[in-house]
């Protein structure tokens, strides 16, 4: 059961041949009641003052939390965003290396199309090389045929001893 000051004040007590003064008592009695009623608002004052407190310390609470979770979530932002980051270097460098191999493939391609056209220019100017070597011996052949003595040239002398002898003899006749 719990006192307050207006049980304090309204308590009587019973009075008995040598008892206590009635106005110590009674004065006694009010002086506690005001005392105890002092108490009682300060308790009650206490007890706003830590719900105030309580509200402010789960606000902090609160806040605490939220600070945690955003902190959780700054934090899996940035492992996500590196991840995403890390992801799009390998696709870069990926795409790089599939485009250097293209070019290194193009260009062995053309490396090995300017291989053949040289053998090919090769083959060509042998071929021609051997065809004017076949003119030229053929033209060899033929200035050589005329350089050696012909029939006219072996014999000229003769032709021309006999048509001497044949004009004296035509000239004799007509004569």
């Amino acid at each position: 059961m719990k006192i307050t000051p207006l049980d304090i004040r309204q308590k009587r007590f019973d009075t008995a041949l040598r008892g206590f003064s009635r106005r110590e008592v009674e004065a006694y009695l009010e002086l506690i009641a005001g005392e105890f009623e002092e108490v009682v608002k300060e308790n009650i004052a206490l007890k706003e003052e830590l719900k105030r407190t309580q509200l402010k310390l789960e606000q902090h609470q609160e806040r605490e939390r939220t600070l945690q979770e955003t902190m959780v979530t700054a934090q899996r932002i940035s492992e996500d965003l590196q991840s995403a980051a890390k992801k799009e270097a390998e696709i870069i460098i990926a795409d790089a290396e599939h485009q250097a191999e293209k070019i290194v493939h193009g260009a062995h391609q053309r490396l090995v199309q300017v291989v053949e056209d040289i053998n090919e220019l090769k083959r060509q100017r042998t071929q021609f090389e051997s065809q004017v070597r076949s003119v030229l011996d053929a033209h060899q052949k033929l200035l050589e045929t005329f350089k050696s003595p012909t029939f006219a040239d072996r014999d000229y002398a003769r032709v021309e001893d006999n048509v001497a002898y044949l004009s004296q003899k035509k000239a004799n006749v007509s004569e």
